[in-house]
């Protein structure tokens, strides 16, 4: 696969034109929004750098190539004769996922499944394996299969430098869409009054340090064919330095768990010299010295934690303490229950669609910088 392929980010619906802006600036040419995730041409280093560079991906999918088949047998001897050994390596396991067969003959996709690791196992030497480090993904749609490898392994919001996680945690992919969606590129101050393990205000942090998310953990491609150490190693010392002379981050809760939380994953990203936790409660917080920036907050909603008749009178109290306290300020709160958005008081601007939140469909409500 010398030539250009496609490449699949995968991200989160709703923000799939978040993400292809995000691919753009970091220099990702003619990344194309589409259902899922945004699609870009490019050969294995893109993939590498992709993985290394982009916050808000879940995964990165590398098109591998495909052939048309109507029925099983069809499926199982075009497998056989597929050019694995470009790309995959007999001596690592495979985890093979039939991800949908839509609008095809061949439509049992577990059938399709066993008759794809027959073929590896049989003409390639594959080892087949639930927990196999490298996944082939299949796609069988009007009758033509698709493969492709899952580049990244474990999903990209496991940045490799989060110790501690808190209660219904947001993903750091799509906090750094979020982050992105409010208009955040890294020089404002940011403040989140209920931080819980810190990730909010640890994504703005690296955005604004240019820290590459994927720097401290490894991905699936190494135990591709594909693979190239020496190249790897290349590109990951083309990482700039962390800039230093970053604007205040500011996290709070009033849990003293989450502050030692976000406290441990602060310094395992490095910037636990450059952000502050605090103990304390919203009606405590504080508006910091210096210029304004954003308050970002992803509260409890009810259909994850407590009772939603209670989370009223916390919402009208956040919004209250935000007019009062941070005139100036943008402020972000991430909530699935427009009623209790209402209920800060706050001006929000016209919200987006909403996203997908591990099942739970949230929105991002908005305002300008406050009266």
């Amino acid at each position: 696969m010398s030539a250009a392929f496609e490449i699949f980010l995968q991200g989160a619906p709703g923000l799939e034109e978040i993400l292809a802006e995000e691919a753009r600036e970091a220099g990702f040419a003619h990344a194309t929004p589409v259902p899922g995730g945004v699609t870009l041409q490019g050969q294995w280093t893109t993939v590498w750098r992709a993985n290394l560079k982009l916050r808000g991906a879940n995964a990165v999918l590398a098109r591998i190539g495909g052939f048309p088949a109507s029925h099983l047998a069809q499926l199982d001897k075009r497998a056989r004769s597929f050019d694995w050994s470009e790309v995959l390596r007999p001596d690592v396991p495979i985890r093979v996922e039939v991800v949908t067969s839509q609008k095809s003959k061949i439509y049992h996709a577990g059938a399709a499944q066993e008759r794809i690791e027959r073929a590896l196992t049989e003409s390639f030497g594959a080892v087949i394996d639930a927990g196999a480090p490298v996944t082939l993904k299949t796609r069988i749609q009007r009758d033509y299969v698709q493969f492709s490898v899952d580049t990244s392994g474990e999903g990209l919001h496991k940045r490799g430098h989060k110790p501690a996680v808190g209660k219904a945690p947001m993903r750091e992919t799509l906090a750094a869409l979020f982050l992105r969606q409010t208009g955040y590129r890294g020089n404002e101050p940011v403040l989140d009054p209920m931080c819980g393990s810190g990730t909010f205000v640890l994504e703005a942090a690296e955005i604004a340090a240019g820290l590459w998310p994927g720097r401290d953990r490894s991905f699936a491609f190494e135990h591709l064919a594909s693979f190239k150490p020496d190249l790897y190693a290349r590109i990951r010392a083309e990482a700039p330095e962390p800039l230093t002379d970053l604007p205040d981050f500011f996290g709070s809760d009033r849990n003293a768990g989450a502050i030692e939380m976000a406290t441990r994953n602060a310094e395992a990203a490095g910037l636990s010299g450059a952000i502050r936790f605090r103990h304390r409660a919203l009606s405590d917080l504080e508006r910091p010295a210096g210029k304004p920036g954003l308050v970002i907050v992803n509260p409890p909603y009810g259909a994850r934690i407590g009772d939603r008749r209670q989370l009223f009178a916390l919402y009208g109290r956040m919004g209250e303490v935000l007019r009062e306290r941070f005139r100036g300020w943008r402020a972000a709160i991430i909530t699935s229950d427009g009623g209790l958005a209402r209920a800060s008081g706050l001006p929000f601007l016209p919200t987006t669609p909403p996203v997908d939140h591990g099942g739970i469909r949230v929105t991002l409500y908005q305002t300008a910088p406050l009266p």
